[in-house]
């Protein structure tokens, strides 16, 4: 496959030759916030369905809620009172808000809004209901009769020792409710229940239809043949040698007689100064949060255009260098991004950024028209606009570093009586040179011109631009920047700090 295609188009290529219907699966435990680095999975399994539905294959994407794993400990979002359900499977725990239906739900229905403003549309599955439904019914009896040559597998390929005592099979206690303190004592496979005992002092028999789930490895083995699944992308822990993958690839086809999906395996995102972005460690960025500060489509491309087995680094400070890149992609990545509610932008965000600061109120439309249109910019699609300029507010007031931030000042600021004589003989040739209409782009020429006339470098020059006007080293590009402001108050300002 040549390098010019997208990864997720060579993806479809090598799987096409395989079968023609096809099932990506995707998904998560919602033990937490679920957060841009979990999006990866999804994200890569809707480009993938895409690619596929894009060259005429039958496609179907999938989202798999793992609702039956327990809470391993009381995150620091949670208060004490959590350390009772520890052990617990998630959808029978509360909600931490009391509103939803259970603790899983409450950190799933966001994820799920998102997906909708991402243009994801996946059929949602959640164990505990696919266990309750008996849909793992079969594959729970074919794992309790086969348990001696699964436990041999998983010691054989993952090299982990497995107890006397282990059961492919983890019952939910019907005293205490935890799913991580049972052994399995025995198995009727005519009655399809399973005997057993728990920490809590508590033994029994129960019906393996909802009184349980699957040990991991075998889960994920099982479910690809009870959901047909043939594609699926996963994390790189998955993907190690004796890992998940491995072993599930064997239990798969010796004890299910199906063949295993064909893996994308993805790094992680990076948060810049932090690390892979991780809900135990805290090292998140959510979903919702990121959709306040750039287009879905954006969000989108960030994780699109890079191939999965590269790790992204993500800064927040950089959105708006991401959104200006989204804007000039004319590539695959880029139809892949679109959203069915995209509008292209015929405004560069960066400027946006730049016009927004410039207009004192920018919820006032009107005044934003105008900064917009002196610096060259008429005809715009009004509905962008609007809702970029929210993305650009909550940006600057979130993520955007101290360099971004700017405000025009009224008075001319006392750090102008540092400036050199050069500097301000400059600012009275710049002021003396615009005239007209004189194009933002001819301005920031004009800024170089007037340095070499007055023998002072080119950043200096501009530093005398920013000092006059915001009182800061450096600002937003300066032809553009001036060519955005009233044209009065520019001249009047550029002459009384000429003047001094």
């Amino acid at each position: 496959m040549g390098e010019s295609r997208h990864w997720a188009d060579v993806v479809s290529d090598r799987v096409t030759t395989v079968k023609k219907k096809h099932t990506i699966a995707t998904g998560i435990t919602p033990s937490g916030e679920i957060h841009i680095g979990n999006l990866r999975e999804v994200l890569t399994g809707d480009a993938v369905y895409r690619a596929l539905s894009d060259s005429g294959a039958e496609a179907e994407l999938i989202y798999i809620a793992d609702t039956l794993d327990p809470l391993r400990r009381v995150y620091p979002f949670l208060s004490e009172d959590y350390s009772e359900h520890v052990g617990k499977p998630l959808s029978a725990i509360p909600c931490p808000c009391g509103d939803c239906a259970n603790y899983a739900e409450h950190f799933l229905e966001p994820f799920l809004e998102s997906l909708e403003l991402l243009d994801i549309d996946p059929v949602v599955y959640r164990a505990h209901e696919l266990y309750a439904n008996g849909d793992f019914v079969p594959a729970t009896i074919a794992a309790l009769l086969n348990r001696d040559k699964i436990a041999s597998i998983i010691e054989n390929v993952s090299h982990r020792e497995i107890p006397a005592d282990w059961s492919p099979f983890n019952v939910i206690c019907e005293s205490c409710g935890r799913i991580t303190t049972t052994v399995v004592s025995g198995f009727d496979e005519a009655k399809k229940t399973v005997d057993y005992s728990c920490e809590c002092g508590y033994s029994g028999t129960t019906p393996l239809e909802g009184h349980g789930k699957l040990t991991w490895r075998v889960d994920w083995a099982a479910r690809w043949g009870v959901l047909g699944v043939t594609i699926e992308p996963f994390g790189k822990d998955h993907a190690t040698k004796g890992g998940s993958y491995d072993t599930g690839t064997k239990i798969s086809g010796e004890i299910y007689g199906y063949a295993p999906p064909y893996p994308v395996i993805y790094e992680w995102i990076h948060l810049k100064g932090k690390g892979a972005m991780s809900s135990s460690t805290g090292v998140t960025v959510t979903i919702t949060d990121m959709l306040r500060v750039m287009p879905p489509d954006v969000l989108r491309y960030l994780i699109i255009r890079t191939k999965p087995g590269k790790h992204i680094d993500f800064d927040p400070s950089r959105i708006i260098d991401l959104i200006d890149d989204f804007d000039r992609a004319n590539n695959r990545a880029f139809e892949l991004s679109r959203t069915k509610t995209f509008l292209p932008s015929d405004i560069p965000f960066t400027h946006l950024v730049t016009a927004m600061q410039i207009a004192s109120d920018p919820t006032d439309i009107d005044t934003l028209h105008e900064v917009l249109r002196r610096s060259g910019y008429d005809g715009y699609n009004e509905e962008s606009v609007k809702r970029r300029v929210e993305n650009a507010r909550n940006w600057l007031s979130s993520y955007a570093p101290d360099s971004a931030i700017f405000e025009v000042q009224r008075e001319l600021p006392t750090a102008t009586k540092n400036l050199s004589e050069e500097q301000r003989s400059g600012l009275l040739r710049i002021a003396s040179g615009i005239s007209g209409d004189l194009a933002a782009k001819d301005m920031h020429d004009l800024v170089y011109a007037v340095a070499e006339e007055v023998g002072v470098s080119a950043s200096k020059m501009f530093q005398a631009v920013y000092t006059t006007i915001l009182e800061k080293d450096s600002g937003p590009r300066a032809g553009y920047f001036m060519a955005s402001l009233d044209r009065d108050f520019l001249l009047n300002r550029l002459k009384e700090a000429g003047r001094g």
